[in-house]
């Protein structure tokens, strides 16, 4: 074996030590962000058994939190968190879906670059200023101008209009809807905007060559080629919705209780953790509330499963 091929095997042998260091560093990267998951799970588990071994599984659907008493159960703080979340997709949806739309297909060329900005830099602005807001700006417009007209509007339709019952007094669960609608827009405008401009032009322009309106273009050919993102980007709204803190604990009312109407005061698993946690006494009040956060980490994960198991889903219809 001449030099040249001492040299080359010398070279792919290093080639090789490089390529299995690069892929244990990477796994262990990896298996730490899995350990770190799993760590947090278990830590959470065993502080919150002493909750569940007092109220048992009970913990999940008592409507009662009283501290002096050491009664607690999680009923109300899974409303207002399942609750909050859903109306404020409801409403984050199809204002994203319309914003995304803009963005791509009819929106100006010198408007569409600082709109996108601006809608990506209303994604990093802290929730406590959307909670200062919402709190001291948005609440007392909210029970003057908006309230007052629902209540006179709906208040008597059958089935719903306990929904719009109670004095406005700004603050509650309809308030926190709109202000974590408000928070998650940007999330899903985002991401729908970057989906919907991966469809090639041609299946675009072929659509309107046949004389499709936007409208056509955009229930025929867009969403169909980018539901999976589209999915996606509803779903990561959703994480964020179900998981935020301090902007639902300034405008919730923060009632451990469950009214059927949307004006009423209640609370959510975040606020409560925010509220409580600081001054909790160890025993069953600080166990339940590592119980809380555990049914958070659980909802959380549950919803990030069915998101993927959706985007598998359609992604193996779209192969077939």
């Amino acid at each position: 074996m001449d030099s040249d091929d001492l040299m080359h095997a010398a070279q792919v042998a290093r080639f090789r030590r490089q390529d299995r260091a690069f892929h244990l560093s990477t796994m262990a990267l990896a298996v730490l962000v899995l350990a770190a998951l799993v760590g947090t799970l278990v830590a959470l588990a065993i502080q919150a058994m002493p909750a569940f071994e007092e109220f048992g599984t009970a913990f999940l659907w008592t409507n009662v939190w009283s501290v002096p008493d050491e009664e607690f159960g999680a009923l109300a703080a899974i409303y207002g968190t399942v609750i909050t979340s859903t109306i404020a997709l409801l409403l984050a949806v199809p204002i994203s879906f319309g914003i995304a739309i803009f963005l791509t297909e009819t929106c100006p060329a010198w408007l569409r670059r600082p709109l996108g900005t601006a809608i990506e830099l209303l994604a990093g602005v802290p929730s406590i200023v959307y909670g200062i807001w919402g709190l001291f700006i948005f609440a007392p417009l909210f029970a003057e101008y908006v309230q007052p007209p629902l209540q006179a509007a709906l208040g008597d339709v059958p089935l719903i209009g306990g929904w719009f019952a109670g004095p406005p007094i700004g603050v509650g669960i309809l308030t926190a809807s709109i202000i974590l609608a408000l928070m998650v827009i940007p999330f899903i405008a985002s991401v729908m905007r970057d989906v919907f401009e991966t469809v090639p032009d041609v299946l675009k322009e072929s659509a309107y060559g046949l004389g499709c309106t936007t409208w056509e273009v955009v229930r025929n050919v867009v969403l169909p080629y980018t539901r999976v993102g589209v999915i996606g980007g509803i779903m990561l709204g959703l994480g964020r919705a179900l998981g935020e803190t301090m902007a639902v604990t300034f405008v919730i009312g923060n009632a451990n209780r469950i009214v059927g109407s949307l004006f009423s005061p209640g609370t959510s698993i975040a606020s409560t953790l925010a509220n409580e946690f600081g001054e909790a006494e160890p025993g069953l009040h600080i166990s339940s509330l590592f119980a809380l956060g555990l049914v958070l980490f659980v909802l959380t994960f549950v919803v990030l499963a069915i998101s993927r198991w959706l985007i598998r889903r359609n992604a193996g219809a779209d192969a077939v």
